[in-house]
């Protein structure tokens, strides 16, 4: 589909017209470093970033965080860096509405731990505004779940968990010292949620125990005093991939002592448990909800732009709103159509990448009065890590399918590889070599994982 509706700058005047990307994630940061390399340089547009964060850190790592295996400090962006190295320019805040009409985003106020008032509400005016915002948590109103499950959405909620799973451990491994020869009460971690993320977590959560008793917890054995579970409604875990691969990692992650619960429904969820559709109360310390996301809350504040029942804005095939074609959204905030079928792209860093890519074509297309095809979706696979015990690929479904178990070195090289690509697109070769070979030296003078 060729989409002629495009407003070419040509009609705007001599004015440099501003493209204002909300959301600085894997698609955001992306597309405001393109667009600012591209038609930035040219002086064709101006290209602002909106984060309420000052730093970016790849969400497809969170788990990696959450369980101590990957150091936040040396694995952040800072936005005012990034923005003075190719050209465009960064408004700490976030986005609290959209006047369409005046074509002004409202940001909000920053403020500091006490609540203080950094920086004050400001008004951005617009040509097109690209909403990144990501997405939230879907509670799917499961009482309790919001009030004592933990989400893990950014960087912070990830840091609030490993402290919270340290503390926990420390209680124990010192009642373990105190008490020797006795039983100790076990610390139980549920992930609720068996897709990708709670796969991945719950991997990295027994790797990451299994390495703690050896520094910290040497009271402590692991498999016995820390109980992982991962728990999933539906009949088998990684519903959305193959079922042969879904088996193969569900008793891969048994191996691991990870007790992998399926066709569990959670009811209720309280402070030291959680409550099942049957009746059955399963203790926990900490509890990870992984089942599910939505569109962040402020999109309801946009007016009259249609949203679909997850909260996220219906978008064409060009990624604008059919309501206003001078708004676009991408990634998981967006319900993008499949090409050809019915139904929505999933929310997956996949899609955002090559979104964020079609995005600065369209836009480069669109300066130059160029027609702008619709994107269209093309599925590289999925790959879910297993921490130590490798990591699990599929193919595109649609070519053909097939599952393969990747252990071992290829299977650390492969994941990588991932995070490496997203640097080459935000950085060049020449910066990611130089960051690839920094981690590398830091990671031989310290521990395999966060102490502290």
């Amino acid at each position: 589909m060729v989409n002629t509706q495009l407003t070419p700058a040509t009609e705007r005047g001599t004015r440099t017209p501003c493209i204002v990307i909300v959301g600085g994630g894997a698609g955001g940061l992306q597309l405001a470093t393109r667009l600012a390399n591209t038609v930035g340089k040219r002086g064709l547009a101006e290209i602002v970033l909106v984060d309420r964060y000052p730093t970016h850190f790849w969400k497809p790592l969170l788990h990696e965080a959450a369980s101590g295996h990957r150091d936040p400090a040396t694995h952040t962006i800072e936005y005012a860096a990034q923005a003075r190295q190719y050209g465009f320019r960064f408004v700490q805040g976030d986005l609290q509405r959209v006047d369409r009409t005046r074509r002004v985003a409202k940001i909000g106020a920053v403020l500091d731990a006490e609540g203080a008032q950094i920086l004050p509400a400001r008004e951005l005016h617009y040509d097109d505004l690209v909403l990144a915002v990501g997405s939230v948590t879907n509670f799917f109103n499961v009482p309790g779940a919001a009030e004592h499950a933990l989400p893990l959405e950014n960087l912070e909620q990830a840091e609030d968990f490993r402290r919270t799973f340290l503390a926990a451990c420390t209680k124990a491994n010192y009642q373990a010292e105190e008490q020797p020869g006795q039983p100790v009460q076990p610390v139980c971690v549920n992930v609720i949620g068996a897709g990708a993320t709670g796969v991945e977590l719950a991997a990295a959560l027994r790797h990451a125990m299994n390495q703690l008793t050896t520094y910290r917890f040497k009271a402590l054995v692991a498999e016995r005093d820390v109980c992982i579970r991962l728990i999933e409604g539906g009949p088998r875990i990684l519903p959305a991939l193959d079922e042969r691969l879904s088996g193969k990692t569900h008793a891969r992650l048994e191996q691991l002592h990870i007790d992998v619960l399926t066709g569990i429904r959670v009811a209720e969820v309280t402070h030291d448990a959680i409550v099942t559709a049957t009746g059955d109360r399963l203790a926990s310390d900490i509890t990870i909800w992984a089942a599910g996301v939505a569109g962040p809350a402020m999109l309801k504040q946009l007016g009259d732009i249609a949203l679909n029942a997850s909260n996220q804005v219906i978008v064409t095939d060009t990624l604008q709103t059919p309501d206003d074609p001078h708004i676009f959204a991408f990634g998981d905030c967006a319900a993008c159509p499949v090409q050809g079928k019915r139904g929505f792209l999933p929310p997956r860093a996949q899609v955002a990448h090559q979104q964020a890519l079609y995005l600065v074509r369209a836009f480069e297309q669109r300066l130059s009065v160029k027609p702008v095809a619709g994107f269209a979706f093309h599925d590289a696979g999925t790959v879910v890590s297993l921490g130590q015990a490798g990591a699990v690929y599929q193919t595109e479904p649609s070519t053909r399918s097939r599952a393969l178990i990747i252990d071992g070195l290829a299977a650390i090289g492969l994941y990588k590889f991932l995070y490496r690509k997203h640097l080459l697109g935000l950085h060049g070769t020449k910066r990611t070599l130089l960051q690839s070979l920094s981690h590398w030296l830091q990671s031989r003078n310290r521990p395999a994982i966060k102490l502290h």
